[in-house]
This record gives C-alpha cells, sequence and structure tokens, in this order.
C-alpha cells in the first residue's frame, strides 16, 4: 500500500510538471502571438497613414505619382549666438550688451535695420566646477541666438565676415530658403497630379476605356531638409582675416526642391 502511494504521488507531481510545462508553452504561445499581431496591426496602421484606404468602385481607377518643384532661393538666413562669459553675472551680462552693439553697429554699416533680426532665446546660466564635489560656481555665462534673413546675397560675406573679426560669436550658420513657400507646394503638387493623370490616361486608354472625372485625391507635400555645419569662428588678426575672401564668394548657393505625392481616382467611361 505504501509503495502504490509513493507510486501515486510521483505520478501526482510527474502529471503537475507537465501540466506547468503546458501551461508555460501556452503563454508563450499567447505572447508570440500577441506580439506578432502588434506588429502587424502597427506596419497596418503605418501602410494606412502612407497610402489611404479606399473602397474599391466599379468603373474607377486609382493612380499615385510624385512631383517636384525646384527653383533657385530667395532668401538667406544666417544665425549665429552672442555668448558672454565672466565671474558675475552682472558682468556677463555686460559683455553680452557690449557683443550685441557690436552686432548692430554690424548690421547698420551693411544697411541693415537691426530690428529685422530676430533673437530666438536668452539664457544666463551658471558654470560648475565639476571636479569639485560641493559643485562650486565659477562662472556666468549668457547667450543669445540671433537670426537674419537676407534678399540680398551679396551681403552675406561681408557680415558674417565683419561678426568674425568683431569676435561676438562663436560659430554661425548660413542656410537657404524660399520666402514664399506655399507657392513653391503648390506648383509641386501639380506637377504631382500632372503625372496621375497622365498614368490614368494611360491605363483608360489600355482598358479601351475613356477617363472620365476626378472623384477623390489626396496630397502630402515636403520640403527637402537640409544638414549644414556651423561656420566656426577662426582666431588670428583681423587684418588676416580682411585679406581673405568669404567662404561663399563665387559660389552659388543651392536650389530649394519641394516634392509632392498625389493620390487620385478617376471614373472611366
Amino acid at each position: 500500500m505504501f509503495a502504490q502511494t509513493v507510486t501515486t504521488t510521483q505520478l501526482t507531481h510527474s502529471a503537475a510538471f507537465h501540466l506547468g510545462q503546458c501551461i508555460t508553452e501556452t503563454r508563450r504561445t499567447f505572447m508570440k502571438s500577441a506580439l506578432i499581431s502588434c506588429a502587424v496591426l502597427l506596419l497596418s496602421a503605418f501602410a494606412s497613414a502612407q497610402t489611404p484606404t479606399l473602397t474599391a468602385l466599379p468603373n474607377t481607377v486609382f493612380v499615385g505619382a510624385d512631383g517636384k518643384f525646384e527653383t533657385a532661393p530667395d532668401t538667406a538666413l544666417i544665425q549665429f549666438n552672442i555668448t558672454a562669459q565672466a565671474d558675475t553675472a552682472k558682468a556677463a551680462y555686460e559683455q553680452a550688451s557690449k557683443s550685441a552693439e557690436t552686432t548692430r553697429q554690424v548690421l547698420r554699416s551693411n544697411g541693415i535695420d537691426p530690428k529685422s533680426a530676430e533673437i530666438g532665446f536668452f539664457s544666463v546660466n551658471p558654470m560648475y566646477d565639476w571636479k569639485n564635489p560641493k559643485r562650486k560656481v565659477i562662472a556666468y555665462q549668457v547667450t543669445t541666438s540671433v537670426s537674419l534673413k537676407l534678399k540680398d546675397f551679396a551681403k552675406i560675406g561681408p557680415i558674417t565676415q565683419q561678426l568674425a573679426d568683431a569676435d561676438v560669436s562663436g560659430s554661425q550658420s548660413l542656410s537657404y530658403t524660399l520666402d514664399n513657400i506655399d507657392e513653391a507646394k503648390t506648383k509641386a503638387v501639380a506637377d504631382a497630379y500632372r503625372r496621375a493623370q497622365a498614368s490614368a490616361q494611360s491605363l483608360a486608354a489600355a482598358a479601351g476605356r475613356t477617363l472620365g472625372e476626378l472623384s477623390y485625391a489626396s496630397v502630402d507635400t515636403q520640403e527637402n531638409i537640409r544638414i549644414f555645419a556651423p561656420m566656426q569662428r577662426k582666431g588670428g588678426p583681423m587684418m588676416a582675416m580682411e585679406s581673405v575672401a568669404p567662404p561663399t564668394q563665387e559660389f552659388t548657393p543651392q536650389n530649394v526642391t519641394v516634392t509632392s505625392h498625389v493620390n487620385a481616382m478617376f471614373a472611366l467611361k
């Protein structure tokens, strides 16, 4: 009887062990299925965001096409920071004020109203000695970001060089854009629609049908994104820099490209 009891107990433990394994495998399978389902849903959502879901209608044709509009820029954007550092916040503020006045003089000397320059942010931050466990404040830094839009590209070289000579900014950046970007987007959309309509016309002709009116359309536009490196200030005497041509001289600004994608549905006759 005792042997039989032991055997039954062993069988009970064995059955429980196998049952636990089955439950564990079931959970793993369920989790894998859930992860796969989530991935499918995410991909489906992404695809839906790129291409709209439409109900197929009889006697219609659905097409998509890309278009673009490329033109020379009409606006130059110069961005730089006015930075000053001193032992006290007051001293740093006064140095930054002097650098700002020097910047205004540079703009006036080039026939530009200082009010046309825009300030992005202004900050006064303490500088700490991170090697000291007490994190002692050793200085204060004042920073102001300035952006300037120019229509006259001939002024880019003199302004950037004079700002570097005046030692008011640690770095400068230059980029080109369009003042009326909406007009460029409109032309890009028109180009994409023309291509989409041509594709639909070809499909209709191949099927022996006649292309009808537009019944649905969706549009997406995008401006090309440029990654540009700041023009670092180089040390050296002012007279030495005056004899060197500006880094932008005799170069042609890069064209601005706006792209568009159009999805269109046309009726078939």
